[in-house]
């Protein structure tokens, strides 16, 4: 089976190029309309690589979009963000002809954002390293509302060109971003089902990791480690905890682990220092001063006021 090709665009005028598009009225922006694409970049498998940021809102049927491990489709209205170096595959379903797409894309080069607080703050929507099977489903009334925010994208870079552009267009992608982690909540919410029953996945493999000895040998597992047993990516993962219990996951790991320690420093007679290292610390200060910080006593406090 030959490998799939893969397309890099290092700019937005490379990829509007390649898409046989006119060449971006903007260099460093561009809002791309799904239904101008009018046939996909091959006829077989392929993956991309933007150096660039992209927020899309698709529909395309008999195609299955892959990022990292995990496919979706995306015969609903979905909003999909990728930053830059990241690998999106496309995969087309057998004997079915590819639907004309729509929807909207908004490519963003990370020189736009340049001495603008939103280049260090973009870095804080998770939701820009979700997986693509962790889009984000919209309501017709927020599909709405993006597109209007898109529209008005597109109008601004499109008007002449002032001093006041760049400024405006920023503006407007920090309340499509803004909207975005606000629907990303309600999604959450709304889909407790799924959230929930990753929530005792997690309880589950973090009981089997602790009851087989492999904290002392190895400390606590990575997010990494658990994302990926619990097929989702860190991100996502951190972003469903803060919903659900208002942790991320470090947070909820520490809080894990005191509940250990808590119940050795009650029903053993393990020393503070053999509980510390059967708990993964390599030092005793550092596990005295998680528990310190967790209980406002210290291990040996905690045990004396069992006694």
């Amino acid at each position: 089976m030959n490998n799939p090709q893969i397309f890099r665009f290092h700019t937005i005028t490379e990829y509007h190029r390649a898409a046989g598009l006119p060449n971006p009225a903007h260099p460093l922006i561009s809002v791309v309309h799904m239904e101008d694409l009018n046939k996909p970049l091959a006829d077989s498998p392929f993956s991309l690589i933007y150096d660039f940021y992209s927020i899309s809102m698709k529909r395309v049927k008999n195609v299955k979009f892959k990022y990292g491990q995990q496919s979706s489709d995306f015969d609903e209205g979905v909003l999909f963000f990728m930053s830059p170096g990241q690998v999106f595959g496309v995969e087309f379903e057998k004997s079915a002809a590819m639907h004309h797409p729509e929807g909207w894309m908004i490519l963003i080069h990370p020189d736009f954002l340049w001495n603008t607080p939103l280049a260090k703050n973009i870095r804080q929507y998770e939701f820009f390293n979700y997986s693509v099977n962790e889009a984000l489903y919209l309501s017709d009334k927020e599909e709405m509302m993006l597109t209007t925010i898109t529209q008005n994208i597109e109008q601004e870079y499109h008007a002449n060109i002032d001093r006041f552009s760049g400024s405006v267009i920023i503006a407007q992608l920090e309340l499509l971003l803004t909207y975005s982690e606000r629907f990303y909540q309600r999604q959450f919410i709304t889909r407790k089902a799924a959230s929930h029953e990753i929530l005792t996945k997690l309880e589950d493999l973090l009981a089997d990791y602790f009851n087989s000895g492999t904290l002392a040998l190895k400390g606590l597992p990575s997010v990494t480690y658990i994302a990926e047993h619990l097929n989702i990516s860190p991100g996502y993962l951190s972003g469903l905890l803060k919903s659900l219990t208002g942790l991320n996951t470090q947070q909820h790991l520490h809080n894990k682990l005191i509940e250990l320690a808590k119940e050795k420093l009650s029903t053993t007679n393990l020393s503070v220092s053999e509980i510390a290292y059967e708990l993964g610390f390599e030092h005793l200060q550092s596990f005295s001063k998680l528990f310190k910080t967790k209980t406002n006593l210290s291990p040996l406090e905690f045990r004396r006021s069992f006694n």
